[in-house]
């Protein structure tokens, strides 16, 4: 199967007086996975539904190998946030349905439905009716439908944000071996479950683009030091404090456990130590370690004490 690119430039989406995406310029290559990152109403789901080509963008235009998306959609698999199928339907019938869609051939269908069944763990449930199927076995379903006509792209939106652990692992694993041979991007405000698959990371705020690097490069150039605090008991009077350092840039509170972004830290990291001390805070550990993928989110979509690292 020949692989594509796929270029987004200059993009936007103005719904009224709001404006949901904002001069959005991606380039998504062969074998890529990316992972669109972002807080809910970042713009996240307007800029899938415009790749797609469900939405028009207001201005921008998006080209696969240089040509309009409206002339190429066949080489797209799509996943919705909530896939919506006839609940009398059975998962076979679901897919022909889909696959005529299409323009899949009856051979090509007859051939593809059990592979594909199969492939996401669907197997002997060809004849069970949709409304019979759970949520996990749904949305593995919708990703059958996306992928049954081979496309060279996959398009994801929130593919297991609603699903409990156990569907979410399934649906993970199968992507895992589906972006073996096909380009992804996958939409979530999960950075756990996109760090699974992505290899990039494309963060989104407010409807614009923030930050486009891979796990590599993101972890070299975007991650510092920071001091982590683990406490039992009130911690209030600290963070009150806390507030009035000009050298704590960041405060983000997980559990009994803060993590602090803190300018001049070896200088700096004694006096939050001897303030900890005053405020009588039951310390259980208290150390230096890099910021990880979800501390360079926080920091870069502005995530602070005043939601307690929450988005």
């Amino acid at each position: 199967m020949t692989l594509m690119k796929i270029e987004l430039k200059q993009v936007s989406k103005s719904y009224q007086q709001k404006e949901a995406v904002k001069h959005f310029s991606l380039s998504i290559a062969p074998n890529d996975c990316i992972g669109l990152i972002g807080p809910n109403g970042a713009g996240k789901t307007s800029l899938i539904k415009m790749i797609v080509g469900v939405l028009e963008p207001t201005s921008g235009t998006i080209l696969i190998d240089g040509e309009v998306i409206e002339k190429r959609k066949d080489t797209i698999g799509y996943l919705p946030q909530t896939p919506q199928f006839f609940s009398w339907m059975t998962a076979e019938e679901t897919l022909s349905f889909m696959g005529q869609l299409s323009h899949m051939t009856p051979a090509e269908l007859v051939r593809e439905i059990p592979l594909v069944l199969e492939k996401v763990g669907l197997k002997g449930e060809e004849k069970t009716k949709i409304e019979n199927f759970s949520g996990g076995m749904k949305q593995r379903l919708g990703i059958a439908q996306a992928i049954l006509h081979h496309p060279k792209f996959l398009v994801m939106d929130e593919p297991v944000s609603a699903l409990d652990p156990i569907g979410r692992r399934e649906v993970l694993d199968i992507l895992t071996e589906i972006k073996k041979e096909t380009a992804i991007i996958f939409s979530t405000h999960i950075l756990s479950d996109a760090n699974e698959i992505c290899e990039r990371f494309c963060f989104m705020k407010q409807g614009e683009k923030i930050l486009d690097q891979t796990v590599d490069e993101m972890l070299e150039n975007e991650a510092s030091d920071q001091l982590v605090i683990t406490y039992k008991g009130a911690i209030d009077l600290f963070l009150k404090e806390l507030k009035k350092e000009q050298a704590v840039k960041n405060i983000v509170v997980r559990g009994h456990q803060l993590m602090l972004t803190v300018e001049n830290l070896e200088q700096n990291k004694i006096p939050i130590l001897q303030q900890l001390i005053a405020c009588q805070v039951d310390l259980l550990s208290y150390s230096i370690q890099r910021e990880d993928l979800e501390e360079i989110f926080f920091k870069k979509v502005g995530v602070s004490l005043a939601n307690n690292g929450a988005f």
